[in-house]
């Protein structure tokens, strides 16, 4: 008797060939995205447009993605996996490959905001696939594999985007930005993806369902941690520069660099021992970056923060998207990594926007200081839920 649950064990396997396919797939996507970040502004500006708006042409994405999540979430759940992650993937690798023809902001504007519409399709849409071919004993280890491939783009698009900015043209460089989606789009197409659970209970009131009650603690607590990325992204070359500091491109290498290394072991930490082993170091780990970024003395300080800030976003996001979808129904799966990833899009945005302001009022390092704040109280939502829960169960006992 004993030796079949080992064997059930041993077929416990997460790097089946679907799921190596949903990777690689996941890394081009991300690819050619990454490979527009840094180089977007640089086109904004050959067409005349100002720094506002760089910000409102940046921002909107967010936003455009944000408001399809629920949707996606829910075509997940009903048009099934395949179409929904190939439908997101077409309109993104349309859209970019579209900026080819750009010569007015008007145009690109329109343009992002449907490049919006793709990206918040396909990454709703992919979590929940990798979610599916993940087994669940071994899910955030899983998703930290997964992330991976992600990471890996963040690592080498920014570079990779700036350094063919450099000897084509922008016209050229987006047709290759799109074909990176394209071979992602082609890559999907080989994946047998699981067939949707149908509901035995009627949804009433559709339009109101824009959430997975089950992953909102995980959501919001990731809402506080991706309120900082606003104030990176968007600000640390500014403050970097105003400060004397030099390398600012080492930071997102290292950050992505540490961001990889957390991947590999912290989804085993979560798996053994659960988010209480996971979050409160990773946040800790975050605060102290956003620290060292408020003072930024010089370059090594400043890549410490990366570092620090690679390996606490490493540890938790996997973790924390784990969590989200662990408690969903089987048929509400895709709503979960809907209600996710809309709380990371809507940290990330109303990051950006609020230290725009704050930069306008005080100066860059207030910023990171504001930003510390968000991660301390995104740590005493998260000791507050994890004491909830407890009284919970001793009230059950």
């Amino acid at each position: 008797m004993p030796a079949q649950p080992m064997a059930e064990k041993k077929q416990e396997k997460i790097w089946t060939r679907d799921f190596i396919l949903i990777c690689l797939a996941n890394f081009c996507i991300f690819l050619g995205f990454q490979m527009t970040l840094p180089t977007l502004p640089l086109f904004v500006k050959e067409l005349g447009g100002s720094d506002q708006l760089i910000g409102i042409i940046v921002g909107i994405f967010t936003f455009s993605a944000l408001v399809m999540r629920p949707y996606a979430g829910h075509a997940l759940e009903s048009k099934g996996r395949q179409f929904v992650y190939m439908f997101g993937l077409l309109i993104f690798v349309v859209s970019v490959g579209s900026f080819a023809l750009v010569s007015s902001i008007a145009l690109l504007l329109l343009l992002r905001i449907v490049q919006g519409v793709g990206w918040g399709f396909s990454t709703t849409a992919t979590g929940t696939i990798a979610t599916d071919l993940i087994p669940p004993s071994r899910r955030g280890e899983g998703m930290g594999y997964f992330g991976l491939a992600g990471n890996l783009a963040l690592a080498f698009g920014p570079s990779l985007g700036l350094a063919l900015v450099g000897q084509i043209s922008f016209s050229s460089f987006f047709l290759i930005c799109a074909s990176a989606g394209l071979v992602a789009l082609v890559l999907s197409s080989k994946i047998k993806y699981k067939k949707v659970e149908q509901s035995h209970h009627k949804t009433v009131a559709l339009k109101f369902d824009i959430f997975e009650k089950t992953a909102i603690h995980p959501s919001l607590l990731l809402f506080f941690v991706t309120f900082t990325f606003g104030g990176i992204a968007t600000f640390l070359p500014l403050h970097a520069a105003e400060q004397e500091v030099a390398g600012i491109e080492g930071y997102f290498l290292m950050y992505a660099v540490f961001l990889m290394i957390s991947r590999t072991f912290a989804g085993k930490i979560y798996d053994q021992k659960g988010h209480l082993f996971v979050f409160l170091p990773g946040t800790v780990l975050i605060f102290g970056a956003m620290l060292l970024l408020a003072w930024l003395p010089n370059t090594t300080m400043m890549l410490i923060a990366a570092s620090l800030y690679g390996l606490g976003f490493g540890m938790i996001q996997p973790a924390l998207q784990a969590w989200a979808v662990e408690k969903a129904p089987g048929n509400r799966k895709g709503m979960a990594n809907a209600t996710f990833f809309s709380f990371f899009d809507l940290g990330v945005g109303m990051g950006a926007i609020i230290f725009g302001q704050i930069a306008f009022l005080f100066n860059y390092g207030v910023i990171y200081v504001v930003a510390a704040g968000s991660v301390l109280l995104s740590m005493l939502l998260y000791l507050y839920l994890v004491f909830i829960a407890v009284r919970r169960k001793e009230d059950v006992r």
